[in-house]
């Protein structure tokens, strides 16, 4: 299957470092991002762990649990913690799920159907689909999907900027511009009439265009 933005995110039971977890469950009323990864134990991987143990503060603030994902048992993701507190000085506090089945890289479209059902014996490369950031609302549903090749680390200054747009604009009738960031000014959705955009936006707004109409950031 492809995940879609708008569906419902695939629940499921898996072990993690923390422990068994049903996801759905475990999500609660947060915000949750996966970010997972082909293979433990490979570079470009190590310093994205590493960055986002630095960032999971942000990620608290903004009510967000953040999990790791690698098809490898849970047992090599604990050993591999060690490297990246040493390449990164930072300690992975968040979860990393072990998914040596390949149920939940399949489900979430992250490999094919017939990828087999065992880690063993695969390489980062065989794996190197297994390169996402998934977001997900309280709702449970998929708010956005970034896919990457293995090369490219993760920009997660960026991940930050896109959740706070999509928090900012679950919340408010409000889309956010072109490298948009938060406290900037942002455009009142299309699906709002001008009507209804007085009583939302009653200090007015600037109009460029009949179909761009920006207010500073509710």
């Amino acid at each position: 299957m492809t995940l879609a933005i708008g569906q419902t995110a695939p629940d499921f039971e898996a072990d993690t470092t923390q422990g068994r977890i049903r996801f759905h469950e475990w999500i609660g009323d947060s915000w949750a991002i996966i970010f997972s990864h082909p293979k433990d134990f490979t570079p470009v991987c190590t310093t994205e762990l590493g960055a986002v143990a630095a960032l999971k503060p942000e990620f608290d603030k903004r009510n967000t649990k953040v999990i790791g994902l690698s098809v490898d048992p849970v047992d090599d993701h604990s050993r591999w913690a060690d490297d990246i507190r040493d390449v990164t000085g930072h300690a992975v506090t968040y979860p990393i799920i072990g998914d040596p089945s390949l149920e939940v890289s399949k489900a979430y479209g992250m490999l094919p159907a017939d990828a087999g059902n065992t880690s063993a014996g695969r390489t980062a490369a065989t794996n190197q689909t297994v390169r996402v950031v998934v977001f997900i609302g309280p709702d449970k549903v998929v708010k956005a999907y970034l896919a990457y090749p293995m090369t490219a680390g993760r920009n997660f200054d960026e991940i930050l900027r896109l959740l706070d747009s999509l928090q900012l604009t679950a919340k408010h009738k409000v889309a956010t511009p072109a490298n948009w960031k938060h406290g900037e000014d942002v455009i009142i959705a299309g699906s709002v009439s001008n009507e209804d955009a007085k009583k939302l936006f009653p200090l007015g707004w600037k109009e460029p265009k009949p179909y761009i109409r920006i207010v500073p950031q509710p």
